[in-house]
């Protein structure tokens, strides 16, 4: 398989589709969570098929084996660390909205960057439910300020020295304005105040939320099945 997951996840609610071995499934999952360590290319698949581990399915169990034969057609994809370079610590966030039809909660997907490759990534399901894009990326980045934050800290006590601004690259302009102008949280007063975080972070300078388009946006492969893999 040349992608981790098909660009279609109607499949994986089909209910119809007849029971496996729970435990063979757990322990597939396992392994792959494992190997997200090193592959963030499979972060939203092995994510996505995690979450039906408590009555998994033959649909299931098929999305895992895909994922598998994947690994097998990339065995030499690697992640590559220049030495030297400048030591900046730039991140990309994105959502995908009312990603799972059953609980309509969205996907958050964030990755960082330190110098020449990645250091850090994630993809997870919202524990609230998203009532536009707009809301889903805003929680989104929420999550990615705080990695932002703790990433800064485990940073500025290797080198010994103060981290520069973070740079967290959105594809949803109406996010950035959100975090930049106070006058906007009065359309957002429903969101729950912990979200309001990033509000703050972008105030002290800690971080800076920059626009970047859509298909240049490196995290997109965290939060969707993609046709061609970016990473």
């Amino acid at each position: 398989m040349t992608t981790p997951m098909k660009t279609s996840l109607k499949l994986l609610n089909d209910d119809a589709s007849q029971a496996v071995d729970a435990t063979l499934y757990r322990q597939i999952i396992g392994y792959l969570m494992y190997l997200t360590n090193t592959r963030p290319d499979i972060c939203f698949a092995v994510n996505t098929l995690s979450q039906c581990m408590v009555n998994p399915k033959h649909i299931h169990f098929i999305g895992a084996k895909h994922v598998m034969r994947y690994l097998k057609e990339t065995l030499d994809y690697e992640l590559k660390y220049a030495f030297g370079g400048e030591i900046r610590l730039h991140g990309y966030i994105d959502s995908n909205w009312i990603q799972s039809a059953k609980v309509r909660k969205s996907t958050s997907g964030c990755c960082f960057s330190l110098g020449s490759d990645m250091i850090s990534w994630l993809s997870r399901k919202q524990t609230n439910i998203a009532l536009s894009t707009t809301e889903a990326e805003y929680i989104a980045t929420c999550s990615t300020c705080s990695e932002a934050a703790w990433l800064q800290k485990m940073l500025a006590g290797l080198f010994a020295a103060e981290i520069d601004v973070t740079d967290i690259l959105c594809d949803n302009q109406s996010c950035i304005k959100m975090t930049e102008n106070p006058v906007f949280h009065d359309k957002t007063k429903h969101i729950i105040v912990r979200y309001h975080f990033i509000w703050d972070m972008v105030q002290k300078g800690a971080v800076k939320l920059k626009y970047v388009p859509t298909e240049e946006q490196v995290s997109d492969v965290l939060t969707k099945a993609c046709g061609l893999c970016k990473v």
